[in-house]
């Protein structure tokens, strides 16, 4: 970041300009009144520090503190030194040039006393170019109250000016300000959206890909079972054999339509229209015939429930099946779904378990998880090596 301010990067380029046409105004007077000595001048002098006041004015420091101090001096002194010494007229046009720069180097209370000694420093000045009046002018032979009056008058006046400056500056300072920090907050806003959009599609992705492991991994896995138990039975008991053939042939076309209904409409309902009390019933029937071990489900269901809800405790009925049939070589099975404020789903078994610090990293428990915690749901796997296996999951359901 730039420590000055250029004249490419002058936040207010009419400001600029205005200091520009003040500092030609007072050089055009100093020009036309170089042969007219109505008190001691240096015009020589008045034209180096107002071509020196108008060169320091194209770099404007607003980053280090020495640099601002050493540059508010400098200031001050061509000031000084034009009207004191030099003589210069019009010397207030300077002082107003010099509040303008100030505006953008100090913020706060810095700025207001900055504004106050400007104030002074005309004070100081008009006093001083009035004392060294010649008597000629006949400024110095007025009453006295006449005096006062007129230069009470014209300090008034440009402390009117001068707070007109320094609260127009102020004001435009701030609604450029406002309109960068739109402007940041405005990219901020569409960075955000991006990120927004991008994990809106990541979750969209890890829908689909539960909802594809979910469905075609219990189909298949059921699928292979009965290709086992016919490979089994093909030499000892044929017509049994074929039957289980039968039966995994209907499997892998359920599994092929799983596929085409999850790629081409994403279905929320993998239940086909059945009750969920049904469709938990086809799972455990699934699971007798692939294992020969029905599972005892309780189900106390709510009359109402969201079918994301719905299809969630489904879901994770079936892999936590699909996962019993893989791994478990459990004998007993039990699927337990009830509650009345809270939706509770625990499914069990006494199977060989496994240690849960090892086994955190499957498609299916993440899936399980993600389930149950997108509806604001809370899961859990109590396990251990030769303990079986629940997995337990609560979800809120909306109060009526």
């Amino acid at each position: 970041m730039s420590e000055f301010i250029h004249l490419r990067n002058h936040p207010i380029k009419f400001l600029l300009y205005l200091e520009w046409i003040i500092l030609g105004i007072v050089a055009l007077i100093e020009l036309v009144t170089w042969q007219l000595p109505p008190y001691p001048r240096q015009p020589l002098v008045n034209f180096i520090c107002l071509a020196l006041f108008g060169v320091i004015g194209l770099e404007i420091p607003k980053d280090k503190s020495i640099d601002k101090i050493i540059y508010t001096g400098l200031e001050i002194g061509f000031i000084l030194v034009s009207s004191i010494w030099g003589g210069i007229r019009i010397a207030p046009l300077l002082i107003i040039i010099f509040v303008i720069r100030n505006c953008f180097i100090f913020k706060g209370n810095s700025r207001l006393i900055i504004t106050l000694f400007a104030f002074l420093l005309f004070v100081v000045s008009e006093s001083y170019r009035i004392q060294n009046m010649p008597r000629s002018m006949g400024i110095r032979f007025l009453p006295p109250e006449r005096f006062i009056f007129i230069f009470v008058s014209s300090t008034v006046l440009f402390g009117l000016v001068v707070v007109f400056l320094q609260l127009l500056v102020d004001a435009v300072l701030s609604e450029r300000e406002s309109r960068e920090e739109l402007a940041q907050v405005n990219a901020q806003l569409r960075q955000y959206a991006l990120r927004v959009e991008d994990i809106a599609t990541l979750q969209e992705r890890n829908r689909i890909a539960r909802e594809i492991h979910d469905s075609l991994g219990h189909s298949l896995t059921v699928f292979n079972l009965h290709l086992e138990a016919a490979l089994k039975l093909l030499d000892t008991n044929p017509t049994e054999a074929k039957e289980f053939i039968l039966e995994a042939k209907q499997l892998g076309a359920t599994a092929l339509k799983e596929v085409r209904q999850s790629v081409a409409s994403l279905r929320s309902e993998p239940w086909r229209g059945q009750s969920l009390e049904i469709a938990i019933a086809s799972l455990a029937n699934e699971f007798s015939k692939s294992t020969g071990i029905l599972p005892h489900y309780a189900l106390d269901l709510p009359h109402q429930i969201p079918t994301e809800i719905k299809t969630a405790v489904y879901r994770i009925v079936q892999e936590s099946l699909t996962n019993i049939c893989k791994y478990a070589t459990a004998t007993e099975v039990s699927i337990t779904v009830e509650g009345k404020t809270d939706l509770h789903l625990i499914v069990q078994d006494n199977g060989r378990g496994f240690n849960p610090d090892r086994n955190t990293t499957g498609f299916g428990i993440q899936g399980m998880r993600e389930r149950t915690e997108a509806l604001g749901g809370k899961f859990k796997i109590v396990t251990a090596p030769a303990q079986g296996c629940r997995i337990i999951a609560h979800f809120p359901l909306p109060r009526l």
